[in-house]
């Protein structure tokens, strides 16, 4: 029951890329050769929402791992938040400070979770790699289109 609760949490997340799609204003930006494939975004989110929601449940199971399950509520709600700045609002400058935070907060909760048990840090680990990705074509947005 757990796991689920945690899959709850990055479905609602997840619910924001579907009420705010990239659309007409994101493909007119100038973008780096680097950027992902359109197609990549949802195949990416989709593995690490399910591997971030089994690292949340493994964590609940581990005693004394308060601190690093406040991060994980820390980095769904910075998660959460992105997207509407970013392709609602149409914030790139506030949405590259909002994925800085949430790069830290994961950073954070990978560092932590590898203390506690290794294989729950190892499953971290594709989501912050991801968003390193996300923080350099954040930016790079950023820098082309100002």
């Amino acid at each position: 029951m757990t796991f689920f609760i945690f899959l709850l949490a990055c479905a609602a997340a997840a619910t924001t890329g579907v009420m705010f799609k990239p659309g007409e204003w994101y493909e007119s930006l100038s973008k780096p050769s680097f950027t992902p494939p359109n197609w990549a975004f949802p195949v990416a989110w989709t593995l690490i929402y399910l591997l971030l929601a089994w690292a949340g449940y493994r964590l609940s199971l581990i005693p004394g791992s308060q601190t690093v399950l406040a991060l994980w509520a820390a980095q769904i709600a910075l998660n959460t938040l992105w997207t509407p700045v970013f392709f609602g609002a149409h914030q790139v400058f506030a949405a590259m400070v909002i994925l800085t935070l949430l790069w830290l907060v994961v950073a954070a909760m990978v560092v932590m979770a590898l203390q506690l048990d290794l294989v729950t840090g190892l499953i971290l680990f594709p989501y912050l790699a991801w968003l390193c990705v996300a923080a350099a074509l954040n930016f790079s947005i950023l820098i082309k289109n100002r």
